[in-house]
């Protein structure tokens, strides 16, 4: 496991490449794009662990951190899907200069899948596969969920929770969506977020596709079908998995932070 820095000043990226254990050059290659905020600690060390078995199989992979996030430059109020993207490009090429333009898959958990949408048709060379887990196709849904993730945080974090939290968010679902678990959600990203439709396509997809939600996630399964039905070239498939994890739950909290059952999913999924 290598840790380094790549891209140039001001945007400074942090990256950890696992080339494959045996030492021999690699096969292939995965980058592993990290979701927003909380849920990205949340998937950390689930990213760490299906890294370490993918170099296993020959398989090198890059895992980093976007601009205004973890030990790269920049700050919160960064953060934008545009940049994500544009992040995520540059740590392909980087991922391709160290494994000599093998071919690449990238691996994108909730709103990271939406940066990699965004970021397939700017990839070069081309990245030959897009695997989705849990894409975030309801924007307005998802930031309500946040926003009761940061009430239930406040709550335990105080002896006496304000009752006007819950009245806020029953009032007006967005009202805290400014922040979410400690994280700013700036303006941008905000705006970003609120025009992902579950009923709206998502951009042409430059190579295959492959979407992992939960059998009874209806709106991933309308996205979808919009995707589908707008792009009769896609080569887009979608697959069913429940799994354990919780995105948004604090990472103390009693529930499994690196499923195996969902290790040995993607595991197979991408070698």
């Amino acid at each position: 496991m290598n840790l380094f820095y790549f891209c140039k000043e001001p945007r400074r990226l942090f990256g950890t490449f696992h080339p494959p254990a045996s030492g021999k050059p690699a096969r292939a290659g995965v980058v592993l794009a990290a979701p927003f905020g909380h849920e990205a600690i949340r998937v950390h060390r689930f990213y760490r662990l299906l890294a370490e078995r993918l170099s296993r199989q020959e398989i090198a992979v890059l895992r980093f951190d976007y601009y205004g996030t973890g030990d790269s430059a920049g700050t919160d109020e960064d953060a934008n899907l545009d940049g994500w993207a544009s992040d995520l490009c540059e740590a392909h090429r980087e991922l391709q200069r160290r494994i000599g333009g093998h071919p690449t898959t990238w691996l994108a958990v909730r709103l990271g899948a939406n940066a990699a949408l965004r970021a397939a048709p700017q990839s070069f060379p081309r990245v030959q596969r897009l695997v989705l887990w849990d894409p975030i196709v309801d924007g307005s849904a998802y930031l309500a969920e946040l926003g009761v993730a940061q009430v239930e945080e406040l709550e335990l974090a105080h002896c006496i929770p304000d009752p006007g939290w819950r009245r806020a968010i029953k009032r007006d679902p967005l009202a805290l969506s400014a922040e979410s678990l400690g994280f700013v959600i700036p303006r941008q990203l905000h705006a970003q977020i609120l025009s992902l439709q579950p009923g709206e396509p998502a951009p042409a997809p430059s190579c295959p596709l492959t979407v992992i939600s939960r059998a009874n996630d209806e709106a991933t399964r309308q996205w979808c079908d919009a995707t589908s039905t707008a792009h009769p070239q896609a080569r887009l498939s979608r697959q069913s998995f429940e799994h354990s994890l919780i995105w948004t739950s604090n990472p103390f909290a009693n529930n499994e932070v690196a499923p195996a059952s969902a290790l040995q999913y993607l595991l197979n999924e991408l070698s």
